[in-house]
């Protein structure tokens, strides 16, 4: 029985090539970022329209070094728990005080009300997650924002190619983070980007640069100096290489994604599922179920495989407190993820609704 993956890349000879042509090259990493790390940033920053574009290996350390440029040592950061642990992580890193608020039970981002309540003299940044690429609402998120001089960071994880009222995700906060892991919408072995759209983007860019290199700055041979703490946070050649040929292939895949999801929440017998939305990049595809193990057992024995996004994360014991999000403790226990990626056929896309339409 051919099983039906959750996630899988898509790839032909374009990244066979790209991978020969680096690996024949000999040149396959520079903390500096030239090269192939270079052309992918020039080529993602007309992609999302933002003033820079800052490379990395992965988009917890996009996360890591976009909140290291604004000094959050005690202050507070409001996020939703329904994300990857690393949204969080990221603000312990940095010396921060994750502040959970609860999300919009439609489409499971942050809820801008819950947002207002929780804000405080201590409230440095607001961290949203476009969860399963649905756009937060950032037109509320941003009047917040300006009207308490918050910064906006983004959790661009599942929204590679998304829009948000017609402009990319990526052009409208003031730094948005990206990850390139391989289950992703863009796929690398390895890699994550920060767009920036701050006045002040040349300054911010520098500073990303040098803190993804260990700190390296105003290099000239093999001299240098060390001004602030950074990490080997920087992209490698093969991983920019793929990257330039998964960006030429992004619409199409993204379209495909949006053609099964919308067969999805058309066909699948649910009240509660993600909603169909054009502009949503649909990393996966969500609905919520009352017996999940057992309903996902069932679908895994027809072959088809399913996720869980996300065990909130104020339930872990690193964070465990007496905070309480309702609807998203409720999602925690419902939520089950379905394949959208390009490679499901017909025949894929008809078994797995008839299947979960029989299981629910």
């Amino acid at each position: 029985m051919r099983k039906i993956k959750l996630f899988d890349p898509i790839t032909d000879n374009c990244e066979k090539n790209a991978i020969n042509r680096v690996l024949e090259s000999k040149f396959w990493a520079s903390g500096a970022g030239n090269g192939e790390v270079k052309k992918f940033e020039g080529k993602f920053l007309k992609y999302v329209n933002s003033k820079s574009c800052v490379a990395v290996n992965s988009g917890t350390a996009a996360l890591n070094l976009a909140l290291s440029i604004y000094d959050i040592k005690h202050k507070e950061v409001i996020l939703p728990s329904l994300s990857f642990v690393a949204t969080a992580n990221a603000i312990i890193e940095n010396g921060g005080i994750p502040k959970f608020v609860d999300i919009d039970e439609k489409t499971l981002c942050i809820d801008p009300k819950k947002i207002l309540n929780s804000i405080s003299n201590k409230t440095k940044v607001i961290l949203p997650v476009h969860f399963g690429g649905f756009s937060s609402n950032l037109t509320e998120i941003s009047k917040i924002c300006k009207k308490n001089k918050i910064h906006l960071i983004e959790d661009a994880a599942h929204s590679t190619g998304a829009t948000y009222k017609n402009k990319k995700i990526g052009s409208h906060g003031d730094l948005v983070c990206f990850s390139f892991h391989p289950v992703k919408n863009l796929a690398m072995p390895t890699g994550g980007l920060i767009s920036i759209n701050s006045k002040n983007y040349k300054k911010i860019e520098k500073s990303l640069k040098e803190k993804r290199w260990c700190g390296i700055t105003n290099r000239k041979g093999v001299n240098y100096d060390i001004k602030n703490l950074g990490w080997n946070y920087y992209m490698n050649e093969f991983s920019a290489a793929i990257g330039l040929e998964q960006l030429k292939k992004l619409n199409y895949t993204n379209n495909r994604r949006k053609e099964v999801s919308k067969e999805y929440s058309e066909k699948i017998l649910l009240e509660r599922k993600m909603p169909f939305d054009n502009e949503c990049s649909y990393h996966f595809y969500w609905i919520r179920v009352k017996n999940r193990d057992e309903f996902r057992e069932k679908l895994l024995e027809k072959g088809i495989e399913t996720g869980i996004h996300y065990k909130p994360i104020h339930t872990f014991s690193l964070y465990k407190s007496k905070i309480k999000l309702p609807i998203t403790e409720k999602i925690g226990k419902e939520i089950v993820t379905l394949p959208t990626h390009p490679n499901i056929t017909k025949q894929d896309l008809e078994k797995v609704i008839k299947t979960v339409n029989q299981f629910i």
